[in-house]
């Protein structure tokens, strides 16, 4: 009630100017805010904008040694903290190979005097041997896209080797790792059979690895991908087993167990869901499904600006909440895998700036509409939606990403937009939370205002008028050379870059003079900070 009490107030007081505007007209692209400041409308999780490294990275194992690159470590870093989700198609077929001394890995270990270790202290991947993987991946990248459009993969092995720098990489860059296992090693009966995996809990659990689990990705493609079908009833006894295995154990007692990692919600995917969790609910600590809004063989600029394809993300969370309420009372929800395009994104716009506008949208889309936890696809590896490219230079998404978690907090306000005229605002999207106080120097009831704006011209937003004198912040992000096609990104006017392979920019916002309307440039994105804003909801 207090909320909607709040809204009719402020509407009340969006007609007014509208009243006004036929003696005072306003600009074109005038824009107002209303927002209910008393209460938080949700909480989410701390690790809220999480990331993904897709298990093709372990096709040979040398390249897992590209995790020992320093400029790596610095950018995944200054994303933490978070979770780090190893998985994908490929999870599906690994197979955990102990002591696997292939001719190839002995080899490359012995002539590049790197050895394993903790990755936190050791030496850097020394440039030559790093240059070396990275010409020789980007060969791999062309394999794995032709695998994924034939829909025709094979198997990879992988030892101790791997599984020690994924968790160093994860542990020392903040991150918390989910380890994908694969789930269509089966039996003759159809359940799932867990002598591999047991292999690698149990080296694991000798080496004290405080991570967690899934089973299985997009078990609704499992025929598809390798003829074998497996309904949501018995996933969910598998899963039910997997538990059993991890009860066992005294390190993996209580750690994380997240599923199943379904696809959109079609047909077949809800009927899976649905199955999956009448008997595997009690099991996971959370649920979580994949989103991706197009295509990436055939998408287009129009459909990465277009406000109907970033509703979509409304509609399909909307369905995949209502099968977990009824289900499953209470239990969080995650974007497991998501990003703008399914198959490797798409190249020319998902590693562009143009890629800002669904990132942005559903970062804040999706805390305001409950999802707890939200993982990209991918931090690094194959495909065109990764916010690190194949050199380690980060991407415009990265830099909205680094943006995102320095100036977001977790408490998320209701907020909407609206013309002069009292019509809702769908080419100006925006967003509300509390700032994150999390390290950083921002005071109590201090809130971060992010808006996206679809319009070819630029956007002026007026504040609610509890905040409309107050001195705000700005961070603008517009494209560098290249225009929405554009590898690199301007905050504030300045093109964002590493300074060396240990240091990234301070990332400075730009003072606004208080009572000041907002100003938001055709086809941008920006956060706005109001330091001095002592909301209620935020104290």
């Amino acid at each position: 009630m207090r909320t909607g009490a709040a809204f009719a107030l402020l509407l009340l007081g969006l007609c007014g100017r509208a009243d006004a505007g036929s003696e005072r007209p306003q600009p074109a692209g005038a824009a107002f805010i209303a927002a209910d400041l008393l209460q938080a409308v949700g909480t989410v999780n701390q690790g809220f904008l999480s990331v993904a490294i897709d298990a093709s990275l372990v096709a040979e194992e040398k390249y897992v040694y590209l995790l020992g690159s320093q400029k790596l470590r610095t950018l995944s870093k200054a994303l933490s903290p978070g979770f780090l989700r190893f998985g994908g198609t490929k999870a599906d077929f690994m197979i955990f190979a102990p002591r696997n001394d292939s001719v190839t890995q002995r080899d490359f270990l012995r002539d590049s005097a790197f050895q394993p270790g903790n990755v936190c202290k050791r030496h850097d991947l020394p440039l030559i041997l790093e240059e070396t993987l990275h010409s020789e991946w980007a060969r791999q990248e062309t394999r794995f896209l032709k695998e994924e459009v034939e829909c025709v993969y094979s198997k990879i092995k992988f030892s101790e080797s791997s599984v020690d720098m994924l968790y160093n990489f994860a542990s020392c860059s903040g991150f918390h790792l989910i380890f994908g296992l694969n789930a269509l090693l089966r039996t003759e009966g159809n359940s799932w059979d867990s002598k591999n995996a047991e292999k690698l809990l149990s080296y694991c659990e000798s080496q004290q690895y405080n991570m967690s689990w899934e089973l299985g990705n997009e078990p609704n493609s499992f025929e598809k991908k390798a003829g074998i079908r497996v309904d949501g009833y018995q996933l969910g006894k598998d899963f039910i087993h997997l538990r059993e295995i991890l009860r066992k154990s005294k390190l993996f007692k209580y750690c994380g167990l997240y599923g199943p990692d379904v696809g959109q919600p079609r047909e077949h995917t809800q009927k899976l869901l649905e199955g999956f969790l009448k008997t595997g609910r009690n099991v996971i600590d959370a649920c979580t499904w994949h989103h991706y809004y197009v295509n990436g063989r055939d998408a287009s600029l129009s459909d990465f600006l277009d406000p109907e394809v970033l509703d979509t993300l409304l509609s399909k969370t909307t369905e995949v909440l209502q099968i977990v309420s009824e289900s499953s009372p209470g239990k969080k929800v995650w974007l497991g895998e998501t990003s703008s395009a399914y198959g490797g994104g798409a190249p020319g716009l998902s590693d562009t700036y143009a890629a800002g506008f669904m990132w942005l949208d559903k970062l804040g889309l999706a805390a305001k509409l409950g999802i707890d936890v939200v993982i990209r696809q991918v931090l690094v590896g194959s495909g065109s939606y990764q916010l690190v490219d194949s050199n380690f230079d980060p991407l415009p998404d990265y830099w909205l990403s680094l943006l995102y978690k320095k100036l977001v907090g977790p408490e998320v306000l209701n907020v909407k937009v609206y013309t002069s005229l009292g019509v809702a605002n769908r080419l100006l999207r925006v967003y509300l939370h509390c700032s994150n106080r999390n390290g950083q120097a921002f005071r109590s009831g201090a809130v971060t205002l992010f808006a996206l704006n679809l319009n070819k011209q630029t956007a002026t937003i007026h504040l609610p008028h509890q905040l409309s004198n107050k001195t705000v912040d700005l961070f603008l992000l517009q494209p560098g050379k290249g225009g929405l096609h554009s590898k690199s990104v301007q905050l504030n006017g300045e093109v964002l870059e590493m300074v060396d392979d240990r240091t990234l920019p301070v990332l400075q916002g730009s003072p606004m003079p208080a009572g000041t309307p907002l100003k938001l440039p055709a086809l941008s994105f920006a956060f706005y900070v109001i330091k001095d804003a002592r909301v209620p909801a935020c104290r």
